[in-house]
């Protein structure tokens, strides 16, 4: 995916879930080394957050999330996935005015692809199959 192809290109390049992104920067500021993590995260010239609304978000993870967003608006690409479309996004972030201002940002500069149909995982799930039986 773009990921590799970033990769090959010599871009350096982070992915993690929303879920295990938040998990650790409410760790890290637990530590009292949140500014290390964000310019650790700061620094990629991509990074991938997979799976956005799979797992609701505190409001403290909501709001970190928005602070990495904004740091790296402008700054460096970010690719996030999400099964929800943005009218939902209220629900993961429980405030409309930082979903607004999140997705101000995001959508901004951007490539949207939306993609619709089965999992691609699924699929390739279903063509193995058909390959060994065939």
């Amino acid at each position: 995916g773009l990921g590799l192809a970033a990769c090959q290109r010599g871009l350096s390049v982070g992915f993690t879930t929303a879920a295990a992104l938040v998990s650790e920067m409410m760790e890290a500021r637990d530590e009292r080394r949140l500014l290390r993590f964000q310019k650790q995260m700061a620094g990629y010239k991509l990074l991938i957050i997979d799976e956005l609304g799979f797992v609701p978000l505190s409001k403290t993870g909501a709001e970190l999330l928005f602070e990495l967003i904004s740091q790296r608006y402008e700054r460096g690409s970010t690719l996030i996935t999400s099964n929800l479309p943005f009218d939902e996004w209220t629900e993961i972030f429980g405030s409309e005015r930082l979903t607004g201002a999140l997705l101000d940002r995001l959508t901004h500069h951007v490539s949207i692809l939306e993609m619709n149909g089965d999992s691609y995982r699924l699929a390739q799930s279903r063509a193995r199959k058909a390959s060994r039986t065939s």
